[in-house]
């Protein structure tokens, strides 16, 4: 009886396996298309400055360190440098002010089409906000920091 359910089982659930897979497989890209590059989910607010055209250095200090994620955002996981940024300390997916700290992170280049789509995966306006920070060595780069919220005013 055990080995007939084993039978039984394993072609039921393997099809239905394979289904579930083929879904997931075929959903992703329509999924991380509808997050990352659509029009729809995401409406900029008004007031945000035009992009200037060029390149932009970029401080990533959490999921922006994965290459699979800005491949997924930018379209190419792009050239990145170790640094860190003084007198910030991270706190979940935010960075707040602390003079004694430092946070790690690493800066990259990108272009304007490209911040672009790196505000749209930030939320710029609605989540983060793009500002200008000095690193270690004295750069500048763009950094997303969280919005203050009147739950978390603590920048």
């Amino acid at each position: 009886m055990h080995s007939e359910r084993r039978k039984y089982c394993s072609g039921k659930c393997r099809t239905r396996l394979v289904w579930v897979t083929s879904g997931l497989v075929l959903l992703l890209p329509v999924y991380l298309w509808l997050i990352l590059l659509s029009p729809f989910f995401y409406t900029p607010p008004d007031d945000l400055p035009a992009l200037q055209e060029g390149t932009h250095r970029v401080f990533a200090f959490g999921t922006l360190k994965s290459p699979w994620v800005r491949f997924l955002v930018m379209g190419r996981a792009g050239v990145t440098e170790e640094a860190s940024l003084p007198g910030k300390r991270r706190e979940g997916l935010n960075i707040i002010a602390d003079p004694a700290a430092q946070t790690q992170g690493l800066v990259f280049e990108v272009n304007a089409s490209e911040l672009a789509r790196l505000d749209r995966y930030e939320r710029l306006g609605v989540r983060y906000e793009r500002v200008k920070m000095v690193l270690n060595d004295g750069s500048r780069a763009w950094v997303y920091r969280r919005l203050e919220t009147a739950e978390s005013a603590s920048y």
